[in-house]
């Protein structure tokens, strides 16, 4: 027997329509602040991931040749493709544009808990707008998804890079080594790279909750940033231990955590990024964030979120020698809009209405010879046993 590769998942219906769900509730959130969703290609050229994220990135992706010899690459994240469509494609377009999108991303990870080979990503690009309004809009909107979709229990961090910078060039620490500790939060690490009065200082720094207590002139557009979520209503912590790890990201950043998830509790992050000269093209103000959607199926059914239960379709069971009149029915309820399943193993009335009862469906319609006759047919209600004939016509409004 064939098994699924490591990493990987399959769905079930149960669970695919639960995944639904939560999807049509993440997309409604994006569309009602303007996003607009695309769409680009689960292969891209491995140039497109080294560029972003340096030669290192092979070892935790799946790269390959194809058959001419291009180096391809399964997209292991889903900005740099966005960036890349804008600058092949959208550079002379009004601005800010506001793309979202969902798609399957791959990583040869270590599969452990959340953490998938084949996962699945929500996330978002703002091209073209650095202004406070639009970062913070962007920050609510993040938050407001997954309050939306029913979780309870998230933390909001926002950080700022330049702030973070700033203080570590006044200790003489600001490399890219540093940043990479910071953002894996290995202080074991930065303590062996600083000398120990500016670990107390870098400790203190990072323990800031209050913007205000900072002097630096990178500040300011921070304060009017937290400002305007005070306005959304939005709840946040400043963290100013943020780094996001990679050398594009600038300004302002988040992330959102579901600590019911533990170790890998982060289900957003996001923030201002510079990418589109690193790919081609004309320098422009970008920021957006991608949501964990695994993780944040995960933590819903945590904190037993009641999914609400799709309607099961109507069953149809016939007479033998009865299809063509079973097609006809299904035929018609269809065209209205109603879910039908009909039966297709040639069952006997009894048998039908069984396997109807073991898959859930709430109404069956019986076609028999006599009630056909009479231009009616029999519709029953698998939970009260009941039954009653029903003018073929009027089927649709019996239902």
């Amino acid at each position: 027997m064939i098994g699924k590769p490591r990493g990987t998942r399959d769905f079930l219906p149960d669970e695919m329509a639960k995944r639904r769900q939560i999807e049509y509730e993440i997309k409604k959130i994006f569309e009602g602040y303007g996003y607009e969703e695309i769409a680009t290609p689960t292969i891209e050229y491995l140039d497109l991931f080294t560029l972003k994220s340096g030669e290192q990135i092979i070892e935790e992706i799946y790269a390959f040749e194809d058959k001419s010899g291009r180096k391809i690459a399964l997209r292991p994240e889903l900005t740099a493709p966005v960036i890349r469509m804008y600058v092949e494609k959208l550079q002379m377009e009004a601005k800010p544009l506001k793309f979202y999108y969902f798609g399957n991303c791959f990583r040869y990870d270590r599969p452990q808990k959340a953490r998938y080979r084949e996962f699945w990503q929500f996330g978002c690009e703002l091209i073209g707008s650095n202004r406070v309004e639009a970062i913070a809009e962007l920050i609510a909107m993040a938050h407001d998804i997954l309050k939306s979709i029913g979780l309870k229990n998230i933390v909001l961090r926002i950080g700022n890079l330049d702030i973070l910078r700033r203080f570590l060039d006044g200790i003489g620490a600001n490399d890219k080594e540093m940043m990479r500790l910071i953002d894996k939060k290995d202080f074991e690490g930065i303590e062996k790279k600083l000398k120990k009065e500016d670990m107390d200082e870098f400790k203190k720094f990072i323990e800031i909750r209050d913007i205000n207590e900072i002097n630096f002139k990178e500040a300011e557009k921070m304060k009017e940033i937290l400002s305007l979520l005070d306005e959304y209503s939005i709840p946040y912590n400043l963290d100013l231990s943020i780094a996001r790890g990679l050398d594009y990201y600038i300004g302002t950043v988040f992330e959102i955590d579901a600590p019911k998830l533990g170790a890998e509790k982060q289900i957003a992050g996001g923030g201002e990024y510079n990418l589109v000269t690193l790919l081609g093209g004309k320098h422009i103000s970008t920021a957006g964030f991608a949501i964990g959607f695994d993780r944040i199926m995960i933590a819903l059914e945590m904190e037993n979120y009641k999914f609400f239960e799709e309607d099961k379709p109507i069953y149809i069971a016939y007479i033998n020698g009865m299809l063509k009149e079973a097609i006809k029915i299904s035929r018609l309820l269809r065209k209205n809009g109603i879910k039908v399943e009909m039966d297709l193993m040639s069952r006997n009335i009894s048998k039908s209405l069984d396997y109807a009862n073991k898959k859930g469906m709430k109404k069956a319609i019986i076609i028999a010879p006599d009630e056909w006759k009479n231009g009616k047919v029999l519709i029953k209600d698998m939970e009260k046993g009941e039954q009653k004939e029903a003018e073929i016509k009027k089927i649709a409004d019996g239902l």
